[in-house]
Formats: C-alpha cells, structure tokens, sequence
C-alpha cells in the first residue's frame, strides 16, 4: 500500500471522509532547494491532503497530514475547511513548478511539492473541487498553468473516457443486435423453405 492509500484509509475513512487528492511537499525557503526525501532524526514527511465527507450535505476540506521519521503510521494536524481557502498561487503559469502558495483566512503557507505533476495533478482536483462544493466565495487561482483551470484537466479527460467507453458499448450491443435479427430472419426463411420443400416432397410422393 503506498502512502496516499494508507492516509485515506487511516486519517479519513475513519471519520467517515474520502480523499480526493494529496501531495507530498516540504516548507519553500528564501533559498529554492531540490525536494529532498527526509532522513534525519525528528525528521518528517509532510502531505496535504483534499477530503470530503460522505455524509450529506458534503463538506470539503483541507488537512496537513506529517508521517514521522521511524514510523509506519500518519498523523493528522492542521486542517482547514474549504471555505477558508482564500487563494491558490501557483507561482509560474508559463512552465511546469512544483513549488505553490496556499492563502487560507488566519494563514499562509509556502510549499514546494516533490515533483511538478504531482502538483499539477493536485491542483486539477484542488480546481475540479472548488467549482463543485463552493457556491459562494470560491478562492481565486493565480499564476496557474492554462492546463490545471481547463479542458486538458485529467478529470475531463477521465470523463471523456467514461463517455467514449459508453458511446462505443451501446454501438457494440446495436450491432449485435442488429446481426441477431438478421439471424433470426435468415432462419425463419430456412424454416419455411424447408417446411415448402417438405410438403411439395409429400405431394410427389402420393401423386
């Protein structure tokens, strides 16, 4: 089980929540440093984690989970609803960065994620979630690459696939269904040919 799937099944599903998305990412400083895997003693892994309650009317929200040096579980600290996001920055809109700000009401935090992708892929989500659960007082999303806000976001993607998959299983079951007819007819006429053939044989026959 990798860590993503063991913070959802041991910091949310608990409490009856499901994560929607995470990424692993340590404090940016002054000085832009590679992301490094942490080694130290007292040392830690750090995620933010996207959730949201199954219990209607859903709620969203955003947590910092740390997993520390030596131990295989995850503990949940800080966590923000959703509607306390203020804005999203993601610092270079014109290349693929993993570093990213996140604005919340009483806070402010400056990230770098382990890679650009995962980043990306977080923010696609972080947007897609947004859009879906706020109604009122979204966070404003700045310095962001065209691809996170639009239609070459993977959950469009995931969804144009589910639609393809669809369009293409109903045209296979038409068809099918097409050529069953065509077999039905073509052995109904062999069966009255037969039937023809038979009675036209027993006529000879007796004549």
């Amino acid at each position: 089980m990798n860590a993503k799937s063991a913070i959802s099944k041991e910091i949310f599903a608990p409490h009856d929540e499901r994560m929607l998305g995470a990424v692993q990412v340590k404090r940016r400083t002054k000085k832009k440093i590679p992301f490094l895997a942490t080694g130290g003693q007292g040392e830690y892994l750090t995620y933010i984690c996207l959730s949201v309650t199954n219990k209607k009317p859903a709620q969203a929200s955003i947590t910092k989970v740390k997993q520390f040096e030596g131990s295989s579980s995850f503990v949940r600290r800080t966590q923000w609803m959703l509607e306390q996001l203020r804005q999203v920055n993601g610092i270079d809109p014109n290349r693929d960065s993993p570093e990213f700000d996140l604005l919340f009401e009483n806070a402010f935090d400056q990230w770098v994620a382990s890679t650009a992708s995962e980043k990306c892929t977080f923010f696609q989500v972080l947007h897609h979630t947004c859009q879906r659960y706020l109604t009122d007082k979204k966070p404003e999303f700045i310095n962001c690459q065209s691809k996170i806000m639009g239609g070459n976001s993977i959950l469009h993607s995931a969804a144009d696939s589910v639609t393809s998959a669809v369009q293409k299983a109903s045209q296979a079951l038409n068809e099918r269904g097409e050529r069953l007819g065509r077999a039905e007819e073509k052995t109904e006429e062999l069966k009255n040919s037969a039937q023809q053939f038979a009675e036209t044989a027993h006529k000879v026959r007796f004549c």
